[in-house]
């Protein structure tokens, strides 16, 4: 009966466990065919003897992107559909760009943890723990150090030197995902009830109505 009971709990310990990964491939790879109408977790893939080096190769992570936007930060994010190789690999890469005072505003990947590396400048980063805690994990980053965002975890980052920065994001997905939690919450195609945003932040609904204009 012990040894019945033992089991049960292990088993059920298993089941609770979440994977926060692609899964693996089966094959060598399977290089995404962006044409193809087919529906999958992630893209079909390409007919192995038509897969060349080009599908592995992107070329442009040099480049400085255009960071004259309110939020004076850009991103220049490589998954699958620009590097067709990494379909079903798990892995993505970004460039981010900071102008003076830039900051990349709070927001999380649903689907993959990030490791954010920064090249040039001096870059404050930080992520919320979940509820109930809300926790604020914050570190002042300078050329050579990374910072670790779990997954699911709103993060955030700010260019806090005198000049431009310039970092690079690993994440543990082929297609992470990014959800900017200002333009999710005011800038809802369609509107998100004033009602229920006034209640959520327990502002006056003029608040509201104004932050929605805004984005």
């Amino acid at each position: 009966m012990a040894t019945k009971i033992l089991l049960l709990s292990l088993l059920a310990l298993a089941s609770s466990i979440a994977f926060a990964s692609d899964p693996s491939p089966l094959q060598d790879f399977c290089v995404a065919d962006l044409k193809s109408p087919a529906l999958v977790n992630g893209h079909a893939c390409k007919h192995p003897k038509l897969v060349t080096a080009d599908d592995f190769h992107y070329s442009g992570l040099h480049l400085r992107g255009n960071t004259s936007n309110p939020f004076g930060s850009f991103a220049t994010r490589i998954t699958e559909t620009q590097v067709p190789g990494l379909n079903t690999l798990g892995i993505s890469i970004a460039r981010a760009d900071f102008a003076p005072g830039g900051v990349n505003p709070p927001h999380y990947h649903p689907r993959a943890s990030e490791i954010f590396t920064v090249l040039e400048g001096t870059v404050i980063a930080g992520f919320v723990t979940s509820n109930p805690e809300n926790r604020v994990i914050t570190k002042v980053l300078r050329k050579g150090d990374l910072f670790v965002n779990p997954a699911g975890m709103i993060h955030f980052q700010k260019n806090i030197g005198p000049g431009n920065a310039v970092a690079i994001a690993s994440l543990s997905s082929q297609n992470p995902g990014v959800m900017t939690i200002p333009n999710a919450v005011f800038g809802s195609n369609p509107r998100i009830s004033t009602d229920i945003l006034a209640k959520a932040f327990q502002v006056d609904k003029q608040v509201i109505k104004q932050l929605q204009e805004d984005f």
